[in-house]
């Protein structure tokens, strides 16, 4: 998070030019009452995040603004409560999702597919079989990148004229945001319609031999109705966890597969070597279907490859995206290493162009450029919670001119992720870089105050963590004059700037928070 020059507003006891880096999660922290009122302020996300853009929309952000914040997906979609305007159904749908969120700890389970066959079960008894063998899909696995580049893919084949089916995770607000039609959250009208024909669809015929599916794998089922029943042109399908026994691996037959950056994580359940781990991960890969991965360690690579070659999978390795290519306009998703989830989404989207017949629909202008299709949905393309700046509007509008404060987030949540993370602020905030986004993107200035906001949940190591962020701020020249530490847990109960405080404060463990403060 960062903040500019000039007065505090009135009810921000902000020193002046206050600027913060930060990790967000609504929360309360220890710190004094009038500074922890104005970070809940700070922190309420519905006047503050925007939507995911139409097709022919263009990136809100005021040109003008300067600060920004960071917020580390290892936190993100812990709160399920939704925003603070849905309807009274809309509550009891959630609160029905929250009752199949498991209270087992991950590492509890192992990887031994946690009755993985049940999956199949469920496809029988929603009557999903041929629905779902005539998707037309993309599936996505990976330790990093995923959701942009399933996001990317999407825009790209949107912007090709087709009809199209984004499944991701996890939420930041609203658990709809996992189910995109047509580049739009589904609406809460639909989510409601078919969450209840699969929820009581499932109540009636599961029981103690068949228990009711667990939270993500009822969201997958529930993916799989909604696009079937929207008949979608294409689905693009992000992997949960893994990758074999993920709830997403009932697709027999994708169009194409691609497998993103490999590293450590998940380990608890994946495996502790990279070899393991990309094994799980190379379980989507399917005979004959093509599939393409990006420059990997070598340990990833030689398991992949034999993998591939067991399967007689084309297995290509596809590389960063030449910035050139998209005729000075920029990703929509910022930092460096989105050009290289740039580049596998396009040979993803590409491959699935040419297998279904629709290559003709291309239209190049120069031989050295990409489709004028692949460059309008690479710029257009949104996702929140990855390298996402936002302007603190009424901070902002409320000082002079030459105060300011934004908020940069990120998802970051392993080492090699924090790095990418601390390379993007450093830019983002170096008033002599070059902005990798939008010309609308807020700038920031090297003298402005950096603040960062963090948590991550308790099976991340924050040694591994903590250091690489702030080695590699170090080394860019940037340093966070103070930082916070905030629990999962929120004093509220919905997200949303018309979310109220509790009454009564309630006790929350900062154990946790305190071992971060350490580290």
């Amino acid at each position: 998070m960062r903040a500019g020059g000039g007065a505090p507003p009135r009810h921000a006891p902000l020193s002046p030019t206050a600027s913060a880096t930060a990790t967000l999660v609504p929360a309360s922290v220890a710190m004094p009452t009038p500074r922890l009122v104005h970070l809940r302020h700070l922190l309420s996300f519905r006047s503050a995040l925007p939507r995911p853009l139409g097709p022919n929309q263009s990136h809100p952000l005021p040109g003008s603004v300067h600060p920004s914040l960071l917020l580390p997906r290892a936190m993100a979609g812990v709160a399920y409560a939704g925003l603070a305007t849905g309807s009274a159904e809309y509550e009891e749908v959630l609160g029905c999702l929250a009752s199949l969120i498991t209270q087992k700890v991950r590492a509890d389970t192992g990887n031994r597919g946690n009755q993985w066959e049940l999956m199949s079960k469920y496809v029988q008894i929603l009557e999903l079989e041929e629905s779902i063998a005539q998707l037309k899909v993309v599936h996505v696995a990976g330790t990093k990148g995923k959701g942009s580049t399933c996001t990317f893919a999407e825009s790209i084949l949107r912007s090709c004229g087709f009809h199209t089916g984004l499944f991701t995770s996890p939420h930041l607000m609203d658990v709809r945001e996992r189910f995109r039609l047509d580049g739009l959250d589904i609406s809460e009208e639909k989510f409601i319609r078919y969450f209840w024909w699969c929820w009581k669809t499932l109540k009636d015929k599961t029981g103690d031999g068949v228990p009711m599916p667990a939270y993500f794998r009822f969201l997958a089922l529930l993916a799989f109705k909604i696009f079937s029943d929207e008949q979608v042109d294409v689905v693009v399908l992000e992997v949960g966890l893994g990758g074999k026994y993920d709830a997403t691996n009932v697709v027999r037959a994708p169009v194409v597969c691609g497998i993103t950056s490999l590293g450590y994580d998940h380990m608890e359940i994946l495996g502790n070597t990279l070899g393991e781990i990309t094994r799980e991960k190379a379980g989507i890969l399917k005979k004959g279907v093509p599939a393409y991965t990006v420059p990997q360690p070598e340990e990833a690579m030689s398991v992949l490859m034999k993998r591939a070659t067991e399967l007689g999978v084309s297995l290509q390795v596809v590389h960063p995206l030449d910035p050139q290519k998209l005729e000075d306009q920029p990703l929509g998703l910022h930092g460096e290493h989105q050009y290289m989830n740039a580049g596998l989404a396009i040979a993803l989207a590409n491959t699935w162009l040419e297998r279904q017949g629709h290559l003709n629909r291309l239209h190049v202008k120069h031989s050295g450029t990409l489709p004028d299709q692949f460059i309008k949905g690479l710029s257009s393309a949104c996702l929140q919670g990855r390298g996402q700046i936002i302007p603190n509007s009424q901070v902002n509008s409320e000082n002079d001119r030459d105060s300011s404060l934004v908020f940069y987030l990120d998802g970051a949540h392993s080492s090699e992720s924090m790095e990418m993370c601390a390379r993007w602020f450093a830019h983002a905030t170096n008033s002599d870089g070059i902005q990798p986004g939008p010309s609308e993107q807020p700038h920031t200035d090297r003298d402005s105050r950096k603040f960062l906001l963090f948590n991550c949940m308790t099976v991340r190591d924050p040694q591994r963590l903590l250091p690489r962020l702030l080695d590699t701020c170090a080394q860019n020249g940037l340093h966070f004059e103070h930082a916070l530490f905030v629990p999962n847990q929120s004093q509220y109960n919905k997200l949303g700037s018309l979310a109220s405080p509790p009454s009564e404060r309630e006790q929350i463990d900062l154990s946790w928070q305190l071992s971060l403060q350490k580290v």
